[in-house]
């Protein structure tokens, strides 16, 4: 994919997130071939829209979700909206939405490229705090017959929509974060369960791993930003009048109305 085409889908995605709408299909010229094309492609997205990158999301961290999401590797979007429970949002306005449970870290600490990998007690040093939460993920290509390959979901920054999340996790280091069961309802009804520990293994692991996705590409992270670290929940499809609460027992909830 040359470098005009790269940036044909730039302009386009950059519209599509602008204007929040999404399409169906993509033109086949305009799909990119790779996960690294797609990737600069996702960064030349950013570029062009001029938003402040708030935050990153992670998903398909363990198997199951990579089969799902047809990937053999996690994968990571930049996040531009960041806001704190309780969020009401219009569904019209949103493309695709899917409410995912999920822990988020705000970095307090700045997690820059470099040589050397990041270790997993290196990047939980420099989580500032750990917070209940829920990812609100959009997609701007519809979910129909044409939905294109994922190569076309990356450049889109891996389906990135709005991060909503709790009070701090006091003294979260020393809490069962991995056990802790979660649950999804939707007007007081249990539609998801899940853990951090079968999700994930541990809620730091999917940060490490992209804090070392993000050095090797000369990216970084910045301090103050929120990492979504990945579903524990699976993926629902709301509809407009329902409020979602994501319930993190002892650590809080999050909830997220549809109007």
């Amino acid at each position: 994919m040359d470098i005009a085409t790269q940036r044909e889908l730039t302009r386009l995605l950059a519209a599509l997130r602008r204007e929040h709408r999404g399409q169906s299909g993509l033109a086949p010229h305009l799909v990119p071939p790779d996960k690294a094309t797609a990737y600069k492609v996702a960064g030349l997205v950013a570029e062009e829209l001029g938003w402040p990158v708030l935050g990153w999301k992670i998903a398909a961290f363990k198997d199951e979700m990579q089969q799902a999401l047809r990937t053999d590797s996690p994968i990571y979007g930049r996040t531009y909206f960041v806001k704190e429970t309780p969020v009401v949002v219009v569904h019209a306005t949103l493309a695709s939405p899917i409410p995912e449970v999920e822990y988020q870290a705000r970095l307090g600490a700045d997690l820059p490229p470099r040589a050397k990998p990041y270790s997993q007690e290196e990047v939980t040093e420099a989580v500032a705090s750990l917070h209940p939460g829920l990812e609100l993920a959009e997609c701007r290509f519809i979910h129909d017959e044409a939905f294109p390959p994922l190569p076309a979901i990356l450049a889109d920054g891996s389906g990135s929509g709005t991060i909503v999340y709790g009070p701090a996790i006091a003294d979260w280091r020393n809490r069962d974060i991995a056990g802790q069961e979660v649950t999804l309802s939707s007007d007081g009804r249990l539609r998801r369960k899940g853990t951090a520990g079968s999700a994930l293994g541990h809620s730091m692991a999917p940060v490490t791993w992209l804090a070392n996705e993000l050095s090797r590409t000369g990216v970084g992270m910045k301090a103050g930003q929120m990492v979504s670290t990945g579903t524990l929940t699976g993926m629902l499809a709301p509809k407009p009048g329902e409020t979602y609460v994501a319930d993190f027992g002892p650590f809080g909830s999050v909830t997220v109305a549809f109007s």
